[in-house]
């Protein structure tokens, strides 16, 4: 597949990552050199020096013959402007824009209909990583929280502590403690590396195991596992940006908060918007402002600026003073080498959340969600199933029957909108949706296959 991408960003150098190690002929253009160079070094693609949204710039790079354009420049009108231009004079690829002014994506006829902006998907970074975080606030205990079936199914992550309820255990085990078949043991990372896991796999301290369940249980499972969490209701951002505000604006009417902002401008400007959050300006890393705020009674400490560094010393510092629990955002998942010892509980990786909202525009066959999990190493994938062509046809043939390599588990099956248990004996039936957990991105071409309708 010939893919190109609009800018070289943390975005798109991102995106390029990923899938230029799945044999795509990836193509990038942006008008900064060092960054296309940058990008050479690492990975085996085609770059051009320009104007994404110039037609010239455009036919150098090969449009004629793109099956994809993903636009993630850091200006939401070259974006647009290209997806236009691509439209009106090539028409065959699809197009997928990053969007992030509110004023355009508040405006539901900008991109539909024929007076509309020819763009095929639109993303808007901002609001996954906001609703990433409202998933994490909403579900305390868990370390990776992501929805698939419409909501109906929660794949979750939780850390295995000593002496807890899952040290030490068999899968099996559990598997005899949730008996219905429909919460599932996904996977099982240590130190960092997914494990090829059966029955007998033997969880260990520090391990990151990933459930799969329907969402009406997920509490009942947290419960069960000792990590349902009491309710984060004092919540301090830090931050006052498009993530900060947007996570202030949904949690304001149930929950106590305050915005630290240290622009002037900007605080004066979301304090208007903002009308139950507390807006404060000043340095979120400034020690006697924590404690003024009396960051030691706070429940949650979200640091979510622009900057990793302040990100990072901020939600340190506010756990040393007593903060119950800190969530921390990374742009650059390199400094997560920075975090042991930090107490910094839960790291939120904006790119990834961002490329599942990308990939399962990319992904062959029927593919309804994509998340992308432990730094982009692993994948979940909702995959829809469909009467294929001879030995590539799930529908009719039990779970037994179907040849996924080792490290694909099988997490949720979604039936006429009802989660349903997953057993050897289980038959596939037209339009189910298959929630898969891929320990290694690699992998992900099987499962491809496997679910490629006629």
């Amino acid at each position: 597949m010939k893919i190109l991408i609009l800018g070289a960003g943390v975005t798109g150098s991102s995106v390029a990552e990923a899938l230029a190690s799945e044999e795509n002929d990836i193509m990038v253009i942006d008008f900064k050199s060092e960054l296309l160079d940058a990008l050479k070094e690492r990975f085996d693609i085609a770059t051009v020096t320009g104007n994404a949204a110039h037609p010239s710039i455009l036919e150098q790079a090969g449009i004629d013959n793109t099956d994809i354009v993903i636009a993630v420049t850091d200006r939401d009108e070259t974006n647009m402007l290209a997806c236009a231009i691509i439209h009106a004079l090539y028409k065959k690829p699809k197009t997928i824009a990053r969007v992030r002014a509110v004023d355009y994506l508040t405006h539901p006829l900008l991109f539909v209909g024929e007076k509309g902006i020819p763009v095929d998907f639109v993303i808007s970074p901002e609001q996954i990583v906001m609703e990433s975080i409202r998933n994490l606030i909403n579900y305390p205990g868990v370390l990776h929280i992501s929805s698939f079936a419409g909501g109906l199914v929660r794949l979750f992550s939780v850390k295995v502590v000593p002496n807890g309820f899952l040290t030490g255990k068999k899968i099996v085990a559990l598997k005899e403690r949730f008996p219905e078949g429909n919460v599932r043991v996904a996977a099982v990372f240590r130190k960092g590396l997914p494990l090829v896991i059966n029955g007998q796999t033997n969880i260990e301290t520090d391990d990151e195991v990933f459930f799969a369940a329907p969402k009406n249980d997920v509490k009942r499972v947290l419960k069960e596992l000792n990590k349902l969490e009491p309710p984060l209701k004092r919540i301090i951002i830090a931050g006052g940006g498009h993530v900060g505000k947007r996570l202030a604006l949904a949690l304001e009417h149930n929950h106590q908060v305050k915005i630290i902002e240290k622009d002037p401008v900007r605080a004066k400007k979301i304090a208007v918007d903002l009308k139950k959050t507390t807006v404060l300006m000043g340095d979120c890393a400034d020690e006697s402002l924590l404690l003024d705020e009396a960051i030691e009674s706070t429940d949650l400490f979200c640091a979510i600026t622009n900057n990793d560094g302040v990100n990072i010393i901020s939600a340190s510092l506010a756990k040393n003073l007593g903060a119950r629990k800190t969530i921390c955002l990374i742009n650059h998942k390199a400094y997560n080498k920075l975090l042991p010892n930090t107490g910094i509980d839960v790291v939120v990786l904006p790119n990834q959340e961002t490329l599942g909202s990308i990939l399962k525009h990319v992904r062959k066959g029927d593919v309804a969600q994509v998340s992308s999990l432990c730094g982009g190493s692993a994948e979940a994938i909702e995959a829809i199933a469909h009467r294929g062509n001879g030995i590539n046809s799930v529908v009719g043939r039990q779970v037994c029957a179907i040849n996924l390599p080792e490290g694909v588990v099988l997490g949720a099956l979604i039936r006429n909108q009802e989660v349903m248990g997953i057993h050897h004996d289980t038959v596939f039936e037209e339009n189910d949706h298959v929630v898969m957990f891929a320990i290694d991105k690699k992998l992900v071409a099987s499962i491809e296959k496997t679910f490629q309708p006629i």
